[in-house]
């Protein structure tokens, strides 16, 4: 098998999901990355650590080489390697393999915090569920598609939390220690505005509770929008090839496309 004819393979295995071989690679991927999530899961139990802190040792080195293996590939396999290093998930690839080795050469008993942190990192593994998962290129192009409106969303509510907030804060602030700052106040209209409803602060005086009624009335006008903007958006998604860019390895290229949408790298 020519070298060329090799890359052709593995790029089709690792990058394709439509083959047979490429479906078994996802399923195996994903179930190395739910038992090294629950591995990482199982060692911040202090019982579970103290008694198998051998066994998960050894699972992590395993998944560790595993993942590091399987980014070197992907790595090398795609035409335009930095492209794929600098993608969204090809930092998750590397963050998912990079603390493990870290940790190695962290010196010093104070480390010890810095490598705990480092542990955490690996809990990036689990992001790479989405890209093996069918139709998380959609959610994912969808919310893209729909982040300025989303945004647009997000400050109109920090604005009337910001004002519902300073409301209170006049209304109630010098007989409910609730509200005894702005901060405080804002804290409590975002707890309302998102139903929430930790019950740690609430309003006293009459004029202060229908200041509240009419903020838990405008949530549920409020809360409904983000999920309105999403849904519009993925109706209006395009149907999509699965096919991998052979340049970056990048997925969801329209039908009709012969560019990546990334890279521009030529699609065939």
């Amino acid at each position: 098998m020519s070298q060329s004819t090799l890359r052709h393979r593995l790029r089709e295995i690792i990058f394709e999901a439509e083959t047979k071989a490429g479906r078994l690679f996802d399923i195996t991927l994903l179930v190395f990355i739910v038992l090294s999530v629950i591995a990482v899961m199982a060692e911040s139990v202090d019982s579970v650590s103290t008694q198998h802190k051998d066994l998960l040792f050894k699972a992590e080195w395993l998944f560790t080489i595993v993942f590091s293996i399987e980014y070197i590939i992907r790595f090398c396999i795609v035409d335009r390697p930095l492209h794929y290093a600098r993608s969204f998930y090809g930092v998750v690839d590397l963050l998912s393999c990079l603390p493990t080795y870290l940790a190695l050469f962290i010196p010093g008993a104070q480390s010890l915090l810095v490598i705990r942190i480092l542990r955490i990192l690996r809990m990036f593994r689990i992001m790479k569920m989405v890209h093996h998962i069918e139709g998380g290129d959609v959610i994912m192009r969808a919310l893209y598609t729909s982040r300025a409106k989303i945004m647009v969303f997000f400050m109109t509510v920090a604005v009337f939390a910001i004002i519902a907030g300073t409301v209170m804060h006049l209304v109630e602030g010098g007989i409910n220690q609730g509200y005894h700052n702005i901060p405080q106040s804002i804290y409590w209209a975002i707890v309302t505005i998102s139903t929430v409803g930790y019950g740690d602060v609430s309003p006293i005086t009459p004029f202060g509770k229908v200041i509240a009624t009419l903020t838990m009335l405008s949530t549920y006008a409020i809360i409904a929008v983000p999920t309105g903007i999403i849904s519009a958006e993925l109706i209006n998604q395009k149907d999509h090839t699965s096919d991998a860019c052979p340049g970056c390895g990048v997925h969801g290229h329209l039908e009709d496309a012969k560019f990546c949408r990334k890279c521009g790298n030529e699609l065939y």
